[in-house]
């Protein structure tokens, strides 16, 4: 609900002000500038995006339209929309976000997809279900494995980040949805806490670090200024992650164990490389994302 200080601006109303900011936006390259000067407006005034268009003939009080100026500010210094209203929807969801953390990206549903596909669904005709144990490496926000946690709750979710920020916002997300019991949070590099052990893990889903390093000082501002660098740079090649996740991933997985993850739109041909040089897999798997691209490896253990 909107505070309601005495003074207010009669020039600027909803409407007018999601006009004019549109076309500051446009007149400054920003994409989608009316959705985002939706989002911002709602955001300010404590809406819902559809109430703009309810309350479009509404004034903005002295202290929104303050408010407001500020956000457009940032959003023309590049700084993304999610990190400036502090949460991003994916899956249906909201989450919160913070520069600790990569902003969930549409593509990276199709790795919650693929994953559904390959795990049984508890339900009344299936109460015998055995609960597989999943494990994402760099959780970041908790995005993926809350996805997966909530269309498959029969299930055990294990979640990794080396990033001690990114693990205390995945458990506030967890939260946010009624999951901080059900998924287990633990602050680790990739296999860190499970070197030496025995195969436990039935799955393991991962989107890591797949920019060439060349590549990224190349990207939108937005990224380059903004997200987290660690969260993108494969190093050299690109394919830093991926090969040591590939390499090892085997040894934690049982016997039909799936490994998935999410690549650079065309290392297709590096990835398979490195999969028919490790000979640890079988099954190998692409699915393409919303532009044609392959997006998803997905891959079972031998």
């Amino acid at each position: 609900m909107r505070n309601q200080p005495t003074s207010t601006d009669p020039e600027w109303t909803i409407i007018k002000l999601l006009k004019w900011t549109t076309t500051y936006f446009e007149s400054r390259d920003i994409d989608g500038p009316r959705i985002e000067a939706e989002i911002l407006l709602a955001h300010v005034l404590q809406l819902q995006r559809i109430d703009l268009y309810l309350q479009y003939d509404e004034p903005l009080y002295s202290n929104e339209l303050s408010r407001f100026k500020d956000l457009i500010k940032r959003r023309i210094n590049r700084e993304p929309v999610a990190y400036i209203v502090g949460n991003k929807e994916f899956w249906s969801m909201d989450f919160f976000v913070t520069k600790d953390v990569l902003i969930p990206r549409p593509e990276t549903e199709f790795l919650v997809e693929t994953a559904i596909n390959l795990l049984p669904q508890d339900s009344a005709s299936n109460p015998m279900l055995t609960p597989k144990r999943i494990l994402e490496l760099g959780t970041g926000s908790g995005a993926v494995i809350l996805a997966l946690a909530s269309m498959r709750p029969g299930h055990l979710f294990f979640a990794f980040d080396r990033i001690t920020a990114a693990v205390r916002l995945a458990k506030q997300n967890a939260k946010l949805h009624g999951f901080e019991s059900r998924v287990s949070f633990i602050c680790a590099d990739w296999f860190g806490p499970i070197k030496d052990k025995k195969p436990v893990f039935d799955m393991i889903v991962s989107n890591p670090p797949y920019v060439p390093s060349r590549v990224i000082g190349k990207l939108q501002p937005e990224i380059v200024k903004h997200e987290p660098i660690s969260a993108l740079d494969g190093g050299e090649d690109g394919l830093l992650c991926l090969r040591h996740i590939i390499n090892n991933a085997h040894l934690y997985l049982q016997q039909k164990g799936h490994l998935l993850l999410e690549i650079g739109h065309d290392q297709r041909n590096d990835v398979q490389k490195i999969v028919d040089q490790c000979a640890k897999y079988e099954n190998v798997v692409y699915t393409k994302d919303y532009s044609g691209y392959d997006r998803i490896v997905q891959m079972r253990k031998k």
